[in-house]
Formats: structure tokens, sequence, C-alpha cells
């Protein structure tokens, strides 16, 4: 029976991906990113200091990059270190596009699959050092040995987070590094004030429902713990933005609240291409050799 279930979530996940694959031809594909235009001249988005109209992709998922480089553009930049677990197979990710800023830093990964990919595609910035890439299941116990073997620094520009469950866990474990920025992904179903958090396993592997992360409500609560405000979130409803109290200053929109700043869950806006397909080839021929 646990067999055919897991085949069976299996097959569903696959049939969704194909969906959406087949969904997002050149017209609809148009028609999503004049949607997504469409929203940031919402009459909430225009203040000055709102993040959402800055947000573009790049190699990220949604808009990500360009909202992380306005955030850096405000509050600046030291060693433009940063750390991120859950990156896929490189290609699409919140950290990629920094390496053509000149940024170095740290990825994470479970899938041998995908590390081995990286490794081979990305084997310019790997052999340099600009780039580490280890192949390891993140827990919480494990987490501060993976980011102190690699980053010598206590304190990084960034730290991004996308493991589809155990995210917050795996955050409030860390304290070999104490990160300017921090991106974190979020349950949108769970609209504010509902405080919402999965509990923490360690073999959790997402299956496509809404058991990840929590809400964006209890983000902020438990983030203003750490020592963090909640800046913006991603228009698709994804990814939340965090930055530390000390660098906040006047540079942000207020109320740091996730009434103030919650996206709804608008993943039918999700992935849409930018561009010609990501290609590990763009790095090899672009960043020289340290």
């Amino acid at each position: 029976m646990k067999n055919f279930i897991e085949k069976f979530t299996s097959l569903a996940y696959w049939l969704r991906t194909m969906t959406e694959r087949v969904i997002k031809q050149p017209l609809q594909v148009q028609q999503l990113h004049a949607e997504i235009e469409r929203l940031r001249e919402r009459p909430r988005y225009q203040d000055r200091k709102c993040l959402v109209p800055f947000g573009h992709k790049v190699y990220s998922q949604n808009d990500e990059d360009g909202i992380i480089r306005e955030i850096f553009n405000r509050i600046g930049v030291t060693n433009r270190t940063f750390v991120e677990f859950g990156v896929g197979n490189g290609l699409e990710n919140n950290t990629l596009a920094l390496l053509f800023d000149g940024w170095n830093g740290l990825w994470i990964e479970g899938s041998c699959r995908y590390v081995k990919k990286i490794r081979e595609g990305f084997s310019t910035v790997v052999d340099s050092g600009q780039l580490a890439v280890t192949q390891s299941f993140i827990t919480t116990e494990n987490i501060n040995g993976l980011i102190s073997r690699n980053i010598a620094e206590s304190e990084i520009d960034l730290l991004s987070i996308d493991i589809d469950g155990n995210d917050f866990h795996i955050f409030k474990s860390i304290d070999c590094v104490r990160p300017r920025v921090v991106v974190i992904e979020y349950n949108a179903k769970f609209v504010p004030p509902v405080m919402f958090c999965m509990q923490y396993n360690k073999s959790h592997a997402w299956a496509s429902d809404d058991c990840f992360s929590a809400s964006l409500k209890y983000l902020e609560v438990n983030f203003a713990a750490f020592g963090y405000s909640l800046v913006g979130c991603s228009v698709t409803g994804v990814n939340a933005f965090f930055v530390r109290n000390d660098l906040v200053e006047d540079n942000f929109l207020e109320p740091f609240t996730a009434e103030h700043h919650f996206e709804p869950a608008r993943y039918f806006l999700a992935g849409i291409p930018s561009g010609h397909r990501p290609s590990y080839r763009t790095l090899e021929t672009s960043l020289p050799r340290r």
C-alpha cells in the first residue's frame, strides 16, 4: 500500500509538472508577464520603499533576483558571501545571479545527481573557490557543521532557505553565521494572522501538499525574536525577505508585519521563463577564473 501511495504521489507530481509546462506556451507566458506587471501597478505597491516593483527574474524561480538586488542597494554589502540550501540543479535559485556580481558562497543540495551536475557544469567557479558545493540532506543537527566547514566568516550578507519543509527549524538552529538578509519560503495558504509551522521531521519529504514551512505571521513573530524584520514578499507568494534590525533604518516599508506584506499564493505565476532556457555554459564562458 505504501509503495502504491508513493508511486501515485510521484505520478501526480509528474502530471502536474507536465501540465504546467504545456500551459506556459509562448502566448500564455506573455499573458502571465502582463499579469505580473498589472499587479505591480496596484496602489499598495507605489510607495518608493516597497520592494515589489523592483522584482525581476534572472535565475531565481520568480522575482527574487530583483528584490535581493534592491535590498542590498539600500543596505550595502560587506563580504558578498551567501549560503543557500535547496538549490536543485543549480540553474534556478536565489544566488546564481549573484555570482555575476562577484559574490562567493556555498550551495547545499541533497540530491547526488544534482550536485554532480553542478560540479561538472560550474567547474570554473567551483575550481576557483568562488562557489563551494556540498551534498547533504539538512537537519538541525548537521547544518552548522555543513556551513562552518565551507564558510570562514561569522557574518554573511545573504542566507537563502528553500527545503520545502523544515525551513524555520533549520534557520533557528544556525549559530555559526549571522546573515544580514534572509530569504525563506513561506506557506501562503495560511493567511495572517494564522500561526502555523509544520512540526520538525528530519526525514520530511515534500509530497506536493500543504505540509511545508510556516505561515508568514509565524515567521514574522519568530524572526523578530532573532532580531529580523519582515520587509517584503515575492509577488507570487513564495518567498519572504527579512533584514537584520540594525540595518533596517528608514530603508523599507513599514509596518514590518505579515498583515502588511503578505502576498497570496499566486503559484500560477511561478517559474515563468526569463529569456532562453538557462545553461551551465553561461558561467563557464562569462566568468573569469580566479
